[in-house]
């Protein structure tokens, strides 16, 4: 009982910190850093971390063979680098609560794969989830008022969304190949590769990480470098959370892990809400509120498959 504890804490502090990370990314991108360099030295200086972790615990867990790759190169691709990519070019349009709540709609889609590509009988619980959570993205977006979000930060969160099902789909295929450490370190590893070759770093804008940045809502008035920033999002946003929510599924169900997952796009819209004044009217938290159940009725379906 304890030990489960231990591991729903684990869990908890993880969504925390994914959840605050959002926070100095979108100061960070006000600044005028743009969505794909704030991927890229993210990426970067998460890999730099779990790499060195991994290396000095067990290295030779690192090693894989050429069989492998592929399935390692599209988890980094899907699941790093886009996941990442999509989800800052979102926040940049929308409120931080939206693109969570959308981000997470990630097991409706990856129930309807499995019943339409992989033919798999699922339960009615999918689609009263399917359902239940367009109806909520319906009541966010107030479509009866004409599109009230921003169209194009929908489009980013929405393939943020895609990319986060495949990030669990190609995730799920990992699990008994390699340690959840090693794994997240060629995860972080290839997507690091990849935005160093449509970005060389010779040609990363530097002087942007000693601009400083005048902070905005609840901390107006508080100017610190941007270099401040990178290094929480780095640290404290990625690879602080990813061990915890590493360590936190060791000993959990599926169940338990994917519904105290749902706590992320619940943190992150208060956070937003307290530090940057971010807010839903009633209508659009109502919303949010049914997407959440759908997102819960979603993950139960797609573990009773």
């Amino acid at each position: 009982m304890l030990k489960n504890l231990r591991h729903e804490i684990y869990l908890v502090f993880g969504s925390l910190f994914f959840a605050i990370s959002s926070i100095p990314a979108k100061l960070a991108m006000e600044s005028g850093l743009s969505a794909f360099r704030l991927t890229q030295i993210r990426t970067m200086g998460a890999f730099l971390v779990l790499f060195l972790y991994v290396y000095l615990k067990n290295k030779n867990s690192l090693r894989i063979n050429r069989k492998e790759l592929p399935i390692f190169i599209a988890f980094g691709l899907f699941g790093f680098a886009a996941v990442n990519l999509f989800y800052f070019l979102a926040i940049q349009r929308l409120n931080v609560g939206v693109a969570l709540i959308i981000e997470f709609t990630a097991p409706i889609w990856i129930v309807l794969w499995m019943r339409f590509i992989q033919k798999k009988i699922v339960s009615k619980l999918m689609w009263w989830g399917l359902v239940t959570g367009l109806t909520g993205l319906v009541l966010i977006a107030q479509v009866w008022r004409g599109l009230t979000l921003d169209g194009l930060g929908v489009t980013f969160a929405l393939l943020d969304a895609f990319a986060l099902a495949l990030y669990f789909l190609v995730g799920e295929k990992l699990v008994g190949v390699k340690s959840s450490e090693a794994t997240m370190a060629w995860g972080f590893g290839v997507s690091s590769a990849f935005f160093a070759i449509i970005q060389p770093w010779w040609t990363f804008p530097f002087e942007e990480l000693g601009r400083v940045v005048e902070l905005t809502g609840r901390l107006a008035g508080i100017s610190i470098p941007t270099y401040y920033l990178i290094l929480w999002i780095i640290v404290l946003g990625t690879a602080v959370p990813y061990f915890l929510v590493l360590n936190g599924l060791r000993g959990l169900s599926a169940a338990t892990s994917s519904s105290i997952g749902m706590l992320e796009p619940v943190f992150g819209g208060i956070f937003a809400w307290i530090f940057l004044y971010e807010k839903l009217n009633f209508i659009q938290s109502v919303g949010a509120v049914v997407v959440l159940i759908g997102i819960y009725l979603a993950n139960r379906a797609r573990i009773s498959v």
